[in-house]
C-alpha cells in the first residue's frame, strides 16, 4: 500500500482541522484591529501660528518667528487641510462642535464661559445678545460615547471648558475633571506645569491601553499661554538663541509654543515606542484664530472674519498619503462623523449632526466630496466681542462668504478664494448672490432654532459700547508671524 497518502478517515480529519485553522486565520485577517485616535487641540493657534505651511501656495501660511519642528515632521507624515474652519471664533462653542458634530447655533452654545460669569447682555449696544447655553447638554451624544459602544476606552486631559459637569458624564473614562482656563489648580497661567502633566497622563493612558490590547480615544486639550507666555526657561533660552527681532513678550510666547511642540513630539515618540503608530490616527487642530494677527487674513479671535475662524488641521494615520495638502473645505463638525467612519462604528449615528465624514478624502489623496446635510457652512456668533461691528453671522458656500452684521443690518460679500483677506465687498456688484446667501443663512438659522439678537430698547447712543470684563482680556497676542 502506498503510504504517501493518508487513509480516507485520516484525510477527512486532517482536512477538517486545516479547514478550521484556515477559517480562523481568514477571520483574523478579515477583522483588523480597530484603530486608535489621538486628538490634540491647541488653544488659539491660528492658521499661520505654527511653522507648518498650511497651504504650499501661500507664503504667509506659516509663522517666521515661531518654530514647531515636531509639528513640521508630523505634517510631512500626514495630510494638511488648508481650508479648515473652527466652528466659532471662541473656544467653548468650537469644543462643543468637535465633540458632537453639531453647529454651535444648533446647540445654542454660541459663546464662551463656565457658567459662573456674565455674558454680554449688559453691553450698551443697539441689539441685545441671546443668553447662550454654557453647559454641554447631557442629551448630546459625543465622540467618546459613540466609540465606547464599540469597546473603546476614552480619556480627556487638559482644558474642558464646556461647563461644570465633568467629562465623565459625556463619555470619558478618564479626565482631569471640568477644568477651565485656570486648569486643575485654578491659576492664571497653567503653563508649563499642566502642559507636562497632561502629556504624562496621556502617555500613561496609552501605555495601559496598549498593554490591555484595547482601542482608545485620547483627547489632549491645551490651555492658552497667558501672562507673556509662561514658558519653561529652557525653551525661552532656545528661542533667544534663534535670533530675530522679537520683544520680551513675543519671545515668551514663541517659547510657550516651542514647549507645546516639544510635548507633542514626546507624545508621538511614545506612540512609536508602544508600536501604536501604524494603527493610530492623530489629529491636530485648534479652537479658533489668534487674539492678534492671523495673516494673510483679516481679524482674529472673537470675529467671524477669516482670521478668527481659519485654523490648522493635520491628520496622520493608516491609509493617509504623507505630505499632502488638501483644499477641501472642512470644519470642527466633520470630526465626529470622520472618526466614527474610520472606526467603522456600526449602528445609527447621532441625529442632527451638521458635519460629514472626511474619511474618503483622507484615503483618496485629499480629494473627493464630503457629504453633509447641507452644502453651506454657517458660523453664528450673535455676541459682542472683539469685532467692533458687533454680533454677526457668516455663511460660506463655494467661493463666496457672506457676513451679516446685526447692529446695522449690513451685509458684506466676499470671494474668499480670490480675496481671502476680505478686503473687497461685492454686495453691490453681485446683488443676486448676496440675496441668495442671505436667504440660505436665514433658512439655516430658522431650521436649527438659533437664538437671535433683539433690538435693545435701552440703547443709549451717547454712551460707548463698553464690553464686560470677560471679553476685554483672555488669551494672548501671539508673536507676529
Amino acid at each position: 500500500m502506498n503510504t504517501a497518502f493518508p487513509s480516507a478517515k485520516r484525510l477527512s480529519l486532517l482536512s477538517l482541522t486545516e479547514l478550521m485553522l484556515g477559517s480562523l486565520a481568514t477571520l483574523g485577517a478579515a477583522t483588523p484591529k480597530p484603530p486608535n485616535f489621538v486628538v490634540i487641540l491647541g488653544e488659539g493657534h491660528g492658521w499661520s501660528s505654527t511653522s507648518v505651511p498650511m497651504d504650499d501656495a501661500v507664503a504667509d501660511s506659516k509663522s517666521t518667528s515661531i518654530r514647531t519642528p515636531n509639528l513640521e515632521k508630523f505634517a510631512k507624515e500626514g495630510m494638511r487641510f488648508s481650508n479648515f474652519y473652527a466652528a466659532s471664533p471662541r473656544c467653548t462653542p468650537s469644543r462643543a462642535a468637535i465633540l458632537t458634530g453639531k453647529n454651535p447655533a444648533r446647540l445654542h452654545m454660541t459663546f464662551v464661559g463656565d457658567g459662573r460669569r456674565p455674558i454680554d447682555g449688559n453691553v450698551n449696544g443697539r441689539v441685545l445678545s441671546p443668553s447662550a447655553l454654557m453647559e454641554l447638554p447631557a442629551c448630546e451624544i459625543t465622540i467618546p460615547e459613540c466609540l465606547r459602544s464599540s469597546g473603546y476606552t476614552t480619556a480627556h486631559f487638559g482644558k474642558w471648558h464646556l461647563g461644570r459637569v465633568a467629562p465623565s458624564e459625556h463619555g470619558f473614562d478618564e479626565s482631569d475633571g471640568a477644568t477651565d482656563n485656570g486648569g486643575p489648580d485654578k491659576v492664571m497661567n497653567p503653563h508649563p506645569k499642566q502642559l507636562d502633566q497632561m502629556t504624562e497622563h496621556g502617555m500613561d493612558f496609552m501605555t495601559r491601553e496598549a498593554k490591555a490590547g484595547k482601542p482608545f480615544y485620547l483627547q489632549l486639550s491645551h490651555y492658552a499661554s497667558r501672562q507673556a507666555g509662561g514658558a519653561s526657561p529652557e525653551s525661552l533660552a532656545s528661542v533667544k538663541s534663534w535670533g530675530g527681532n522679537l520683544n520680551e513678550r513675543q519671545l515668551a510666547e514663541a517659547a510657550a509654543d516651542f514647549d507645546l511642540d516639544l510635548a507633542f513630539g514626546k507624545l508621538l515618540r511614545k506612540l512609536d515606542g508602544l508600536g501604536l503608530t501604524p494603527n493610530t490616527y492623530v489629529i491636530f487642530t485648534t479652537d479658533h484664530g489668534t487674539p492678534g494677527r492671523n495673516p494673510p487674513f483679516a481679524g482674529g479671535k472673537g470675529t467671524v472674519l477669516e482670521g478668527g475662524l481659519r485654523v490648522p488641521c493635520i491628520v496622520r494615520g493608516p491609509g493617509i498619503q504623507a505630505g499632502l495638502c488638501s483644499h477641501i473645505r472642512a470644519s470642527d463638525v466633520d470630526l465626529l462623523p470622520t472618526i466614527t467612519a474610520l472606526a467603522k462604528i456600526a449602528g445609527p449615528k447621532p441625529s442632527g449632526v451638521d458635519g460629514g465624514s472626511l474619511a474618503s478624502v483622507l484615503t483618496n489623496g485629499g480629494k473627493g466630496t464630503v457629504i453633509r446635510p447641507r452644502e453651506e457652512f454657517v458660523v453664528h456668533f450673535p455676541h459682542y466681542d472683539r469685532d467692533t461691528a458687533g454680533p454677526a453671522s457668516a455663511i460660506l458656500l463655494g467661493d463666496f462668504k457672506l457676513i451679516r452684521i446685526y447692529e446695522s443690518g449690513a451685509l458684506r460679500l466676499f470671494n474668499i478664494t480670490k480675496d481671502p483677506g476680505e478686503r473687497n465687498d461685492l454686495t453691490k456688484e453681485l446683488p443676486d448672490k448676496t440675496k441668495e446667501l442671505n436667504q440660505r443663512l436665514t433658512n439655516y438659522l430658522v431650521d436649527v432654532n438659533a437664538q437671535m439678537p433683539k433690538t435693545n430698547p435701552d440703547y443709549d447712543p451717547s454712551r460707548p459700547t463698553e464690553l464686560p470684563e470677560p471679553m476685554r482680556g483672555g488669551g494672548r497676542r501671539r508673536a507676529q508671524p
